[in-house]
């Protein structure tokens, strides 16, 4: 059976290879020519590229289970049909595996890259994240940002200090799904510009259900050239995106269209994400966060497990770690 399963595997690289050289562009990442791993392993899977390990290992972590109860946009919602970190992760990878078809790339790729990139997020949302930082500037003078610690749990924080060993590609559209600089790979350019569509617009339809807008307060010309509702939205900002990346030979979005995004963006910090009708569950999270953080600092023996770095990094990744129900249950 070693025998078969050997020449199988031999087979299916051979075939990958094969299939990716005849249909990819130019421009994609090939699944066997990745930069590599932290550190070599032995027992590589021959059944799956390095890209689908990635996905798997992704998948099967604790971090990616604990998104199901990590706030989108309400804090520990009561409805079934509000989004969570989970389900966010889940339309990211489902539309960017869309995209990266339509160009060319590599789908395997992309989809690890998406359900990687919120894995650091903290609890509580956008709030979270604020607090968070808000926190560790005041008292340590260093910044959360949840791409950063979205990259510490697969190099460090998962299956116990040892992490997930993931390829240098799938790193990196982790790290650089947000933030100043971009990812290396047009692959990762998808997630970055993706990860935006998805939750603008699940966003707004999550606000619509709560009663914290209406859709008449929607910007209207913006709602006009994107489409009344969610899926059209996502349609039209999709097909712009391949389009125009298409002809740029890079993930770009047109004037127009990407303008248009980011003025609904806008709309949404303002009136949902850090407007006045959130305001009692903001208040609720942060006096959460900060008590936890706070008594943390002074009682680490209550930290569950040995952790690697300085106290307030323990602390971090602890609290980072929580979600929603369980950080107001442990408060």
């Amino acid at each position: 059976m070693p025998d078969v399963a050997g020449r199988v595997g031999d087979e299916f690289e051979a075939r990958v290879r094969e299939q990716e050289e005849s249909w990819l562009s130019p421009l994609a990442v090939r699944s066997y020519d990745t930069r590599g791993r932290a550190y070599d392993e032995e027992d590589e899977c021959r059944l799956r590229t390095p890209f689908q390990r990635d996905r798997d290992r992704i998948v099967h972590s604790k971090a990616f289970r604990r998104l199901k109860h990590k706030t989108q946009v309400f804090i520990n919602p009561k409805g079934d049909h509000y989004r969570t970190r989970l389900t966010h992760t889940l339309e990211t990878a489902g539309i960017s595996r869309t995209v990266a078809r339509a160009l060319r790339l590599n789908e395997d790729l992309t989809e690890a890259i998406a359900l990687g990139h919120d894995l650091g997020h903290p609890p509580f949302g956008h709030t979270g994240e604020e607090v968070l930082d808000e926190i560790l500037w005041e008292r340590f003078g260093r910044r959360f940002r949840h791409n950063e610690q979205s990259l510490r749990v697969v190099e460090l924080l998962e299956r116990d200090g040892r992490g997930l060993n993931l390829t240098a590609e799938v790193c990196d559209g982790i790290l650089h799904h947000t933030g100043p600089s971009e990812p290396g790979t047009l692959e990762g350019k998808i997630v970055r510009v993706v990860d935006r569509v998805a939750y603008i617009n699940h966003d707004i339809d999550d606000a619509l259900r709560a009663g914290l807008l209406v859709h008449d307060e929607l910007p209207l010309e913006d709602i006009e050239l994107l489409g009344d509702r969610g899926s059209r939205r996502i349609d039209a900002l999709v097909h712009d995106l391949v389009e125009a990346s298409s002809a740029a030979g890079d993930i770009v979005q047109s004037g127009e269209i990407g303008h248009a995004m980011l003025n609904l963006r806008a709309f949404m910090f303002e009136r949902v994400y850090l407007g006045p009708a959130a305001d009692e569950q903001r208040t609720t999270a942060a006096e959460t966060l900060r008590r936890i953080f706070g008594y943390l600092l002074e009682h680490p023996e209550e930290l569950p497990e040995a952790r690697p770095g300085e106290l307030h990094e323990r602390v971090t990744d602890y609290v980072s770690g929580m979600t929603d129900r369980f950080a107001l249950a442990w408060h």
